[in-house]
């Protein structure tokens, strides 16, 4: 007889907004405890200095998680111009100084590099892997590190704010861009170096603020209802895929497994109307649903719908 596993079934996406001094896991960690959920991980790491969305993903919702990977992001952050640190942001040793300040100009003017695909390199203290060790954990020994540079895609970065000491940016960036590398290369480009002194994110995908709860908040709700109504439903982030209707007995096979194949006339008019048709890309991920209830993620090769990944909800 297997063993019990602790916590409560319970399937669902919390958007928390975290509170600055805690990491991710940690913060996972307090959201799970609350919710006393069995299953749980979160999407789009934050660092302890930053605020805001952090998408958390409970029981069959961590099944979708993937599919966040490559969601947009949206950020403000705050540079403090005149010291860069070896951590690019307001919690590491200040390794340069410059009595230079940018004024306005010169940082619109600056900006406009960081427009589109740009190649960047990620901080020194970072979660990168570097022959198989975390960048930080290297970096805390002192050691020289080297990282290779990446594309990443910067939609839009404007100047919110500015002063004589700092400014402040909101920015829309593809994964895997760093902000504390973002103000670095801005510092360094202004010859008067830079570093981070507070970051938020905004947005992840189709998740914004409107739909974020504080960890105080989620404590209130649980107290005073059901756990699961600070939750969005499994199916929240995939909004932008194609949603693909089933009968009972396609369901049923898809959920057992088995792939379906959908030549009838019917079958047909759901596929349309769901934006797919016999010109589809092979391999086309789609959501299935029976009765307004998401059934499994599957792939879709001309008129054959197979399931990725089963969706018990």
């Amino acid at each position: 007889m297997g063993r019990r596993k602790k916590g409560d079934p319970i399937s669902g996406w919390l958007i928390l907004d975290k509170d600055i001094g805690m990491t991710s896991t940690q913060a996972l960690g307090k959201a799970r405890r609350i919710l006393n959920a069995q299953k749980a991980g979160h999407a789009g790491t934050l660092d302890p200095l930053a605020t805001g969305i952090l998408p958390l993903a409970f029981g069959e919702a961590t099944k979708t998680v993937p599919y966040m990977q490559d969601a947009t992001k949206v950020y403000t952050f705050t540079i403090a111009w005149g010291a860069a640190t070896n951590t690019d942001d307001l919690e590491g040793e200040v390794i340069e100084t410059s009595d230079i300040r940018p004024d306005k100009n010169s940082i619109l003017e600056a900006l406009k590099s960081y427009e589109g695909v740009i190649d960047q390199i990620p901080p020194k203290f970072s979660a990168i892997k570097i022959d198989g060790q975390r960048a930080y954990a290297l970096a805390r020994k002192g050691e020289d590190v080297k990282i290779e540079p990446r594309k990443v895609t910067i939609y839009d970065l404007s100047l919110i704010e500015h002063d004589t000491d700092t400014a402040t940016f909101e920015c829309e960036c593809s994964k895997g861009t760093y902000i504390r590398s973002l103000a670095r290369d801005i510092g360094q480009d202004l010859g008067c170096f830079g570093h981070i002194s507070m970051l938020k994110r905004l947005s992840v995908g189709v998740f914004c603020e409107k739909d974020a709860i504080s960890l105080d908040e989620l404590q209130k709700i649980v107290h005073s209802a059901s756990p699961t109504e600070a939750l969005l439903p499994v199916e929240a982030p995939l909004d932008d895929i194609p949603a693909l209707f089933l009968n009972d007995d396609e369901a049923s096979r898809l959920r057992n497994g088995q792939s379906v194949v959908l030549f009838s006339k019917d079958g047909q008019n759901r596929m349309h109307a769901a934006g797919l048709d016999s010109k589809v890309e092979k391999n086309t991920v789609i959501l299935t649903r029976n009765d307004d209830k998401p059934i499994a993620l599957a792939e879709v090769t001309g008129a054959e719908v197979k399931p990725i990944r089963v969706l018990n909800v």
